[in-house]
């Protein structure tokens, strides 16, 4: 199982490293003098290779004295002590050379709490607009030159988390610091999780990084200033977070720094990218998805200083940047080299992740499955969500899904307490008549296209309950909401019981379900709209509520859905089926008992649109065709 908590453990062995004295006025802390060989601080004056068997801890400010290299084998994890004085620092003339891989990378952590120490700092001989020599806001560390090609090192697979430690009431650490590093420099591979400022800062330099990951950072993922000029390529951005700043920020004098194949996701809206006192960049590939604002331009910053796959940025509302190529599943060797001892599910999932069916997960916040990333959920699995519009699980365009639920063993999706969440949701590459790149009522996720055989998965044996979760005043959760969701995608045998809005709802899309039973839901039992022409097969909707809505609703442009073998029972009277707005279906079997109103025609709808066994809708009718019986649905009532 493969989850993102808990860092991997690392067995702690005792050994012992020599590390010599020195007067060096640089030092910064004091001479390093490890008690128990497992503890870093101070100053490294010589070259010192950590050993892979060893978890280091960091109990004070650990600078590297120029000349000296830190190498850092792969798959050797150092835990920091929370602390403002706690920090890893390569100086002006030093090196380190951090040797992970994809397999075994390199973790620096501390207790798991954002902001709790200070991260990894790096001060190269670059340009900088703070001239040579500069002094950081942090520890008087000494930066800045006029060497472009300085190096300091090397660094591939690199996970930094819990950074962002506060300095002063103006200034906090990063998660990657970077003070004028030179493009000698190699950066590849960084994860930077769970920081309570900024992921990667730029101070200057010509560095350029590749494939970093960004999860959760506070403040802005990634953060330039001082004219930086580099390159940072591959990039995924997830946030989950209330009131985190941007994915990027940029400040003071342009340079004109690229950014090459850009993704971010937030699942809380918030701002995408800032640009400060006429700074600039050069986007090629961009993708955004979930954000408010995708541009704030600041001090009169023109929108020609952001050059988006080849022209200005667009401010309207109506812009959509979905060009980047950048995949949550490039990035699988940080949700390997995590794991989780606790039960609740990742926020954003981003490659392929099978649960265990003896496991029971937790909801707690919305849970994405990437782009290109596999959720696999077996027979017999419980999910448990908080209740309340924050939480749902979310399939997004160019993901999938694989229930694999049985007769005797469904796939439970439920709230803790009984109050509504917010369900299950697939985005889909099919057509709907919102057009490409749609953007949801939720979360500002996107949908659609123009592939109608389009595969989102498979879901098979799977009961929701408690959900439809009140979005605004205008819209809630269902159970099983279809975002123009392809015909490629498999869905049969799913019931959805207890909701306080619809069972299921299809925006637009061509997908098929088969075998659905709905109880008890206080709005639709079956809403579409947006050109669903897909076909619902073998269904039967039970009500004993009163004032619920329908238990078909449909709308807006009619594009002929098929509905066979239909069969609804109410106790409570009430109106079966509402056409509003043109919309319309063929209906083969259909048996309704106990409505006070069999068909209800909104907007001028003609009867001529419904069509039942083979003729126009007819309220005097008595419909008593369909064979889909409630002992068909065993399985979800047991």
């Amino acid at each position: 199982m493969k989850t993102l908590s808990k860092f991997l453990s690392i067995l702690l062995i005792t050994g012992s490293f020599l590390v010599s004295c020195s007067d060096d006025d640089d030092n910064n802390g004091g001479i390093i003098n490890p008690p128990s060989s497992t503890e870093l601080s101070g100053l490294i004056s010589e070259n010192l290779t950590l050993d892979s068997n060893i978890q280091y801890s960091i109990t004070g400010a650990v600078t590297v004295a120029s000349g000296a290299t830190l190498t850092i084998p792969a798959g050797t994890e150092i835990v920091s002590e929370p602390g403002t004085e706690n920090y890893l620092a390569i100086l002006k003339g030093a090196d380190i050379d951090i040797q992970g891989t994809a397999a075994n990378p390199v973790i620096m952590r501390s207790n798991g709490q954002a902001g709790a120490w200070g991260g990894l700092l790096i001060c190269g001989d670059a340009f900088t607009t703070e001239g040579t020599d500069a002094i950081a806001e942090v520890g008087g560390l000494v930066y800045g030159g006029t060497n472009d090609a300085d190096s300091s090192g090397n660094i591939d697979y690199l996970i930094i988390q819990d950074s962002g430690a506060q300095i002063t009431t103006d200034a906090q650490f990063n998660g990657l610091t970077l003070y004028a590093v030179g493009s000698g420099t190699t950066i590849d591979h960084v994860a930077i999780i769970n920081g309570e400022d900024d992921g990667v800062e730029f101070f200057g330099g010509t560095v350029s990084v590749s494939n970093v990951y960004l999860e959760n950072n506070q403040d802005d993922n990634i953060d330039w200033t001082q004219g930086w000029n580099g390159t940072i390529s591959t990039v995924y951005i997830s946030n989950t977070l209330d009131q985190f700043s941007t994915i990027i920020e940029s400040d003071l004098e342009n340079r004109n720094p690229t950014i090459e194949n850009i993704t971010a996701i937030s699942s809380t809206g918030g701002t995408a990218i800032q640009a400060k006192n006429d700074s600039g960049m050069t986007i090629n590939g961009l993708t955004l998805t979930g954000f408010d604002l995708s541009f704030d331009l600041r001090d009169n910053t023109p929108a020609s200083n952001l050059q988006i796959d080849g022209a200005d940025a667009d401010l309207s509302d109506e812009a959509v940047y979905q060009s980047s190529p950048t995949n949550a599943s490039l990035f699988a060797w940080v949700t390997n080299a995590l794991e989780n001892s606790e039960t609740t599910l990742p926020a954003n999932i981003t490659s392929d992740l099978t649960l265990d069916a003896s496991v029971e997960y937790q909801v707690s916040g919305p849970v994405l499955v990437s782009n290109g990333a596999t959720l696999t959920i077996p027979a017999g699995t419980k999910i448990v969500s908080e209740s309340g519009t924050a939480n749902y699980l979310a399939v997004l365009k160019g993901a999938s899904i694989d229930i694999q639920g049985t007769m005797a063993d469904p796939v439970i999706m439920e709230s803790n307490d009984g109050d509504a969440w917010g369900g299950l949701l697939i985005c889909g590459d099919a057509t709907t008549t919102q057009g490409i790149d749609a953007i949801a009522e939720v979360g500002g996720l996107v949908y659609g296209g123009n592939n109608d055989t389009d595969n989102s998965g498979t879901i098979n044996y799977l009961i929701l309950k408690n959900t439809g979760a009140q979005i605004n005043a205008d819209s809630q959760f269902n159970g099983l909401t279809l975002y123009a969701v392809g015909s490629g995608t498999t869905i049969t045998n799913v019931a959805v019981i207890g909701g306080s809005d619809d069972g299921v709802e299809f925006f637009g899309g061509t997908v098929s379900v088969t075998n659905f039973y709905a109880e008890n839901l206080a709005d639709d039992a079956v809403d579409w709209t947006e050109g669903w022409n897909g076909t619902l097969s073998n269904t039967f909707v039970s009500v004993t509520l009163d004032n619920f809505s329908t238990v078909i609703e449909a709308d807006r442009v009619n594009n002929n859905p098929k509905i066979n073998n239909f069969t609804a029972v109410s106790t409570t009277g009430g109106t079966a089926i509402q056409l509003k707005n043109n919309s319309g279906c063929t209906i083969t079997g259909l048996t309704l008992t106990g409505f006070n109103t069999q068909f209800d025609f909104r907007d001028s709808t003609p009867v001529s649109n419904v069509q039942v066994d083979g003729a126009n809708a007819n309220e005097a009718t008595t419909y008593n065709t369909s064979t889909t019986e409630a002992s068909d649905f065993t399985w979800a009532t047991n």
